[in-house]
């Protein structure tokens, strides 16, 4: 009988012992949930919820976006139900779809009147797990039962928007593309935010372990990386001073690379705040960094990921300040010649959105502000994006697009070289490759020269017009770009990177000039691009043909004394004086006709845009004269029929900017113009 009572007494207990560990989990999972320390909820969470005896472990969380909580911290223990929600919102929030979607599932059957939101983080759990249809279904549950008219519901109305880019993008042939993960640079942990120093030096922020002490986990610190015939060195730690425990890194140099910009930060009950310092290098290290003024790190919020424009003048970084579209925006700060701030202003809404923009970057040969964002369509999560313009003038943003954006998270870029291809050698951060964390990955994309084709005829017929030129030219600065002879079926073939708009001039000895505008698609990608309209050239001088400068008047009446005419196609290298071999076409035609009409006598004007100084200009448009002068009389034409003059940019036939004050090159390539005057006949 005693050992009967001891045996149900022993069963008791341990019903007892069992039951107190259940709640000491669950206050311990509520307590590391309301503290926003989702890793360790999630421990104990899977504790509570009894899903196995063993020990779970799990990669490191990721660091770079800050959390936001649903609820207030609270005393009152959550119940079962309220736990595996929570379980799956903090696998969420650590960016661990494989491990949330289970418990969604679970969560799904607790009812959607009760828990309308659990369809909508379903569905961008399916989503960042490549279930792109059970994604769509989802997202239309939720917005079926979802009546609010709140930021949810228009995230899930873009979230299809997505799915259908994603789609769209997964069938692009990526033959072109070399994208790999950076097996030297990526350690445990998250790796992110690469920046270069000079063409061999890379910094980025990682949260590897140093050292196996207590605390050395997730502190993300700066790193460099020495490379040495394109290949990786060793990576080291870099030694600025760092606050125990805090997280430091997302760093950009200023020219020179002695002063730099970093971001601080620090999570506290669920909430992360971040700032921006700077610090500079002597003979004894790196300074201990010191925080930048209220006017970029305002009270109240956040600011982080700076980036240096390469004028060293310029400071892009994200803020969360008042004043913006709304979550993080991408802001511009002026700076004077040490670095400091002197004014800052937000990017606006062709950049920003009502969701959060991040991680700026500008790539100078193309002219472009990259950064990342969730608030526009894209594959899901954050995009990288790029805008081309400059500081207050920027274009609609473009989606890189698959593979350089995936179905996860794609934040900060960096790339290096002289080409206009952008994606030529970039490194980008994204956790495609992870269950839970940011990786460096190495992106390489070849893009053939754009090849530009079409066909040369006599005009009115199909005839070739054998032995034409045919050059091509941007059209905003008049350089020409590549200069082709048609062949026997009067075809041609050019080819040029990414002008445009263009240019496309034919031209033969004793004929008119044939020119159009023409634009090469946005479509980087798309190689071949025809010439349907085709270009044809037209016999000149004659009392009755058309004068190759307008075609369209007559030169017999036309040839007024004091009329200017401008002599189309001359061109020249930027700043140069001496034509291009491309202007002899239309040269020649003027010495048609002055051999035609030999007592007259003219004057060739040279004008500038209002680019460079008057002075300047004079000087310019002067020897641009004289040297078509030089060309003339090389060709035959008598000295004393001829006269230079330089009127610079004192005579603009177009506005040099528009009615905003952005610079208008149609207007200027206008005003760089060649012309001859009779003087007398």
């Amino acid at each position: 009988m005693k050992r009967t009572i001891l045996t149900i007494c022993a069963a008791g207990c341990l019903f007892f012992a069992k039951a107190q560990f259940a709640v000491d989990y669950l206050a311990a999972a509520d307590r590391y949930y309301n503290k926003g320390d989702y890793y360790s909820a999630a421990v104990y969470y899977e504790k509570f919820l009894g899903q196995d005896g063993k020990k779970r472990t799990m990669q490191e969380f990721t660091p770079y976006t800050a959390q936001r909580m649903a609820k207030k911290p609270s005393t009152k223990l959550s119940s079962k139900e309220e736990a595996t929600l929570r379980l799956a919102e903090s696998y969420r929030l650590l960016h661990y779809p494989a491990k949330a979607e289970p418990y969604y599932q679970q969560a799904l059957l607790f009812g959607k009147e009760k828990y309308p939101l659990v369809y909508y983080y379903y569905g961008t759990t399916e989503r960042a797990l490549g279930k792109y249809d059970e994604a769509g279904k989802s997202f239309n549950s939720f917005l079926e039962m979802y009546k609010q008219d709140d930021g949810f519901a228009t995230d899930a109305k873009r979230e299809l928007l997505d799915l259908d880019f994603i789609q769209q993008q997964l069938k692009k042939d990526i033959s072109l593309y070399a994208v790999s993960k950076s097996v030297r640079l990526n350690d445990s942990g998250a790796n992110y935010a690469p920046v270069w120093v000079g063409n061999d030096t890379l910094l980025f922020t990682s949260t590897r372990t140093i050292t196996p002490t207590v605390g050395s986990k997730h502190v993300n610190r700066i790193y460099q990386a020495v490379y040495k015939d394109d290949s990786v060195g060793q990576v080291t730690k870099m030694d600025i001073p760092q606050l125990q425990d805090a997280h430091q890194g997302v760093i950009s140099a200023m020219p020179g690379g002695k002063t730099i910009f970093l971001t601080r930060w620090a999570i506290k009950e669920g909430k992360k705040t971040s700032a921006i310092y700077t610090s500079s290098k002597s003979t004894n290290g790196w300074s201990s960094p010191v925080a930048l003024d209220s006017m970029i790190n305002v009270p109240g919020s956040s600011a982080q990921q700076p980036f240096v424009m390469p004028d060293g003048k310029h400071l892009f970084y994200a803020s969360n300040r008042a004043g913006g579209l709304g979550g993080f925006d991408i802001w511009c700060a002026t700076l004077d010649d040490s670095g400091k701030v002197m004014s800052t202003v937000n990017c606006g809404s062709i950049i920003n959105s009502v969701d959060d923009e991040q991680a700026p970057y500008y790539y100078a040969p193309l002219g472009a502000l990259v950064f990342a964002t969730n608030g526009k369509t894209g594959m899901g999560g954050f995009d990288l994006f790029y805008s081309k313009g400059n500081i207050g003038h920027w274009a609609e943003p473009v989606n890189f697009g698959y593979p350089v954006n995936s179905v996860k998270d794609d934040i900060y870029f960096a790339a290096k070289g002289s080409t206009k291809d952008i994606l030529a050698d970039a490194i980008i951060s994204s956790d495609r490759a992870s269950a839970c964390c940011l990786d460096l990955f190495s992106v390489r994309r070849q893009i053939p020269l754009k090849k530009i084709t079409g066909q040369v005829v006599y005009c009115g017929s199909t005839t070739p017009a054998v032995g034409s030129a045919v050059s091509i030219a941007d059209s905003a600065t008049g350089q020409v770009i590549a200069v082709k002879t048609v062949g026997n079926d009067g075809s041609y073939t050019l080819t040029t990177e990414d002008y445009k708009p263009l240019k496309l001039t034919a031209s033969l000895a004793g004929y008119t000039p044939d020119s159009l505008q023409f634009s090469v698609p946005a479509d980087e990608e798309n190689v071949y691009v025809s010439n349907n309209r085709g270009m044809c050239v037209s016999k000149t001088i004659t009392t009755t043909d058309s004068m190759p400068e307008t075609g369209k008047s007559s030169p017999g009446s036309s040839l007024e004394i004091g009329r200017s005419i401008v002599l189309k196609n001359v061109y020249f290298d930027v700043d140069k004086s001496d034509p291009l071999p491309s202007s002899y076409p239309s040269l020649d035609t003027l010495i048609l006709l002055l051999n035609q009409y030999p007592s007259i006598h003219i004057e060739i004007g040279g004008y500038t845009d209002s680019k460079a100084s008057v002075e300047h200009n004079i000087k310019l448009s002067q020897a641009r004269a004289a040297a078509v002068v030089k060309y003339l009389m090389g060709k035959g034409i008598a000295e004393e029929r001829l006269v230079a003059k330089g009127y610079g940019e004192s005579a603009p036939v177009a506005p040099n900017t528009n009615a905003d004050g952005t610079d208008s090159p149609t207007g200027r390539q206008q005003n760089r113009r060649t012309e001859f005057k009779i003087l007398s006949k």
